[in-house]
C-alpha cells in the first residue's frame, strides 16, 4: 500500500514494464493483435508522441515534488504552488491538452498508443475534476503535510545525485516549505475540514523535522562556506515554520474543524471512475465483493475442518454449519496461526527472512522472471506513518538502478502489552510472509522492477494503482497455489484471511463514504466477517475516514487479474504456461488491467 503504518499497501508509482524474455513456452495471443489490427497512421502516432511529451514536461514542471520522486530532477529546488494562481495554471494546462487530444483521430493510433491516449485523457479529466469539483485543497490538510514531507523525503531518500547537490536542493526547498504552510492556512476552510483529517495532520506535522534530523543534519558537514550557512538558516527557518504551523493546527484548525469526512455518493462515484479506470460500477463492486466474502469464508471453514479434526476441545465441525458454527470454527483454526508470532522487537528482522524465502521460492518454482534490482527493508519514515502498516516504494520511472524500499511501520513505543499482542496476532509469522509476498516478491517490488523497463514513459509515470494492487493480491494466491511453506494449510488459511481484508476494503470504503456506516458497522465487518484483530480494524477505520476510492483498488484489480488469467487459460488450454503468462502481463507497463486483457486477447482497445 501507500505510506502509512502497519496495514499494507503499495505506495509508490514506478514505471511501465519490461519485455518478456525469450522463451520456448507458448505466449498468449497478443502477437496476433498486431497482425489483425488496422495499420496505424505514423503521422497521428507522431503527433500523439509530441502531445505526450508536452504533457509530461508541463505536468512535471507544475508538480515539482512529484517530479523528483518520478526521477525528473530539473525542479528539485522547487515546490508545488497550491495558491489560486497555481491551481488555475494546473486547470488551464489540463484543459489545453484535452482540447489538443480531441483533435486526434484515436482510431488511427497504434494499439499501444490507444492505451496511452485513454490513460492520458483520464488523468487530464481527473486533474480538472480534482481541483474544480472535489476541491481537496480546501478541506484536506493532508495535501499540504504530504507535500511538505515529500519535498524533503523525495530528495534525500535515494542517492540519485551526490549528497552535496541534494543538500543544496533541500536547502532551497526548506526555504519554500513555509509557503506551503501559508497556503494551507489561506486555503483550508475549517468548516469543510473533517476533524479526523485535522487531528491526523496535527500529529504528523513534526514529522517534517524528523526528516531533517534523519537525512539533512547528519550530512550538513558536506557543505562548506556560504552553502552551509544557507542550509543552517533554512533549517532554522523550517523549525520556526513547523512550530507556527503546529500552533495554527492545534489552536485554530483542530478545534474549529467541522467538515464531513464522507464525500457522498455523487463525488464518490465520480472519483471511483477516475481512480480505478475500470468498467465496474460501485454497485457491481459491492455485489462481487459480498459474493466473494461468502465464498472465501466457506473455503476457510473447509480448512478449519481439516486442521481442527481430532483436536481436543475443537468446536463442532458439521458439513453444513450454521453461521455461528462457521464463525466459531474459523476463529478456532486461526488461533493456531496466531500462536506463532514474532517478538515485538523482531518484526523487521523476521520480514527480512520472509523476503529471502519468498524470493527463493519464486525462483525455484519458475513462476515469473525475477529481477536483480536491489530492494531494502526500512523503517517507515515518521511523517508517513498512520495510514497503513507497510508499503513498497519503488524508484521513480525516470530514475534507474536505485533501491526499492519495502517499508514497515515500527510498533509504537507507547503501545501497551495488550495493544502489541493484538497487533502481533494480526501480523503473525504467516501474515508477515504474506506481507513480503504482497509488498515485495513476487508482488509490488517485482512488478515495479519489470515495469521500469517499459517503453512508454507516459504509462510509466501514470502507472495504474489498480494494476499494481491487483497484481500484488493476485500473487498471494499464486504463491499459495504453488505450495508456499510446504502447502501448510494454516498458511492458506491466513492467505484467505488476508484476501478477506481485500474484499472487506471494497465493501468498507463505500459503506463509510456513501452509505453512512457507523464505526460499529465498520468494525463488525472487519472483526467478525473478515476476522481482523481490533488494532488492525481500528487503523482501517481511521484510513476509511481519511481516504476514499483507494481501498477498492485491491479488490477490483485482483478480480480483473483473476478474470484475465481465466480467459487466457481458456483460450490457450494445454499450451498455457504460467511464467510466460506472468512475464507477458508485466511487459505492458502496468496500465489499467482491462487494457492488458485487451492486448492479451486481441480485443479492441476501449
Amino acid at each position: 500500500m501507500r505510506k502509512s503504518p502497519l496495514a499494507l499497501a503499495l505506495l509508490t508509482v514506478t514505471l511501465a514494464a519490461c519485455q518478456p524474455k525469450a522463451t520456448d513456452a507458448p505466449q498468449a495471443p497478443a502477437a496476433a493483435a498486431a497482425a489483425a489490427a488496422p495499420a496505424s497512421d505514423a503521422a497521428v502516432d507522431a503527433r500523439f508522441a509530441e502531445l505526450s511529451k508536452q504533457w509530461l514536461d508541463g505536468w512535471l514542471k507544475l508538480n515539482p515534488v512529484s517530479a523528483t520522486q518520478i526521477g525528473e530532477h530539473r525542479y528539485d529546488s522547487e515546490v508545488d504552488d497550491l495558491s489560486e494562481a497555481g491551481r488555475k495554471a494546473q486547470v488551464d494546462f489540463a484543459r489545453k491538452l484535452l482540447t489538443e487530444l480531441d483533435t486526434l483521430d484515436l482510431s488511427k493510433l497504434s494499439r499501444e498508443n490507444q492505451i496511452d491516449a485513454a490513460i492520458l485523457r483520464n488523468q487530464l479529466r481527473s486533474d480538472v475534476w480534482g481541483i474544480e469539483t472535489l476541491q481537496s485543497w480546501a478541506w484536506d490538510p493532508q495535501a499540504y503535510s504530504g507535500l511538505a514531507g515529500g519535498a524533503i523525503y523525495n530528495l534525500m531518500a535515494r542517492e540519485f545525485a551526490p549528497m552535496p547537490q541534494r543538500l543544496k536542493s533541500a536547502t532551497a526547498r526548506m526555504e519554500k516549505i513555509p509557503q506551503i504552510f501559508a497556503q494551507a492556512r489561506a486555503n483550508l476552510d475549517p468548516n469543510r475540514v473533517p476533524k479526523i483529517h485535522a487531528e491526523t495532520v496535527a500529529k504528523q506535522n513534526a514529522g517534517v523535522l524528523s526528516l531533517v534530523d534523519t537525512f539533512i543534519t547528519p550530512n550538513a558537514g558536506q557543505l562548506k562556506g556560504e552553502d552551509r550557512k544557507r542550509l543552517d538558516a533554512a533549517v532554522a527557518g523550517l523549525r520556526a515554520a513547523v512550530a507556527e504551523q503546529q500552533k495554527w493546527l492545534d489552536g485554530t484548525l483542530v478545534p474549529n474543524a467541522k467538515g464531513n469526512f464522507r464525500i457522498g455518493q455523487t463525488l464518490y462515484d465520480e472519483k471511483l471512475q477516475y481512480s480505478l479506470n475500470s468498467s465496474l460500477s460501485r454497485a457491481e463492486i459491492k455485489q462481487r465483493a459480498e459474493s466473494e466474502l461468502a465464498r472465501v469464508r466457506g473455503e476457510m471453514y473447509a480448512i478449519a475442518q481439516q486442521v481442527l479434526k481430532d483436536k481436543p476441545k475443537a468446536p463442532a465441525l458439521p458439513d453444513k454449519p450454521d453461521a455461528a458454527q462457521q464463525q466459531k470454527a474459523i476463529e478456532a483454526a486461526l488461533e493456531l496461526a496466531y500462536a506463532e508470532k514474532p517478538k515485538r522487537e523482531q518484526v523487521v528482522e523476521f520480514a527480512k527472512q520472509t523476503l529471502a524465502q519468498a524470493t527463493e521460492f519464486t525462483r525455484a518454482k519458475d513462476l515469473v522472471t525475477v529481477p536483480s534490482d536491489p530492494v531494502k527493508i526500512i523503517l517507515m519514515p515518521e511523517f508517513q506513518r498512520g495510514v497503513a502498516v507497510a508499503y513498497c516504494d519503488s524508484p521513480g520511472p525516470l530514475d534507474r538502478g536505485l533501491d526499492t524500499y519495502y517499508a514497515i511501520s515500527p510498533i509504537p513505543e507507547d503501545w501497551s502489552d495488550k495493544q502489541v499482542d493484538s497487533f502481533l496476532r494480526e501480523y503473525n509469522n504467516r501474515m508477515i510472509h504474506l506481507l513480503s509476498i504482497h509488498e515485495a516478491m513476487p508482488g509490488h517490488y517485482l512488478e515495479g522492477a519489470h515495469s521500469a523497463k517499459a517503453k512508454s514513459t507516459l504509462r510509466a509515470v501514470l502507472r495504474s494503482g489498480l494494476f499494481a494492487e491487483g497484481w500484488a493480491v493476485y500473487t498471494e494466491d499464486v504463491m499459495a497455489d504453488a505450495g508456499y511453506l510446504d502447502n501448510d494449510p494454516l498458511f492458506r488459511l491466513v492467505q484467505l484471511k488476508f484476501y478477506l481484508r481485500t474484499i472487506a476494503n471494497a465493501i468498507l470504503d463505500q459503506g463509510v463514504q456513501v452509505d453512512n456506516w457507523s464505526k460499529e458497522q465498520a468494525m463488525a465487518l472487519m472483526t467478525q466477517q473478515a476476522f481482523q484483530q481490533a488494532s488492525e480494524a481500528e487503523g482501517k477505520w481511521v484510513r476509511a475516514q481519511l481516504t476514499s476510492a483507494q481501498l477498492p483498488t485491491y479488490f477490483v484489480g485482483a478480480q480483473e487479474h483473476f478474470d484475465m488469467r481465466k480467459a487466457v487459460e481458456a483460450k490457450l488450454g494445454a499450451q498455457f504456461n504460467a511464467k510466460a503468462y506472468h512475464d507477458q502481463v508485466l511487459s505492458y507497463g502496468a496500465p489499467p488491467v482491462r487494457f492488458v486483457r485487451q492486448m492479451m486477447l486481441d480485443e479492441p482497445i476501449k
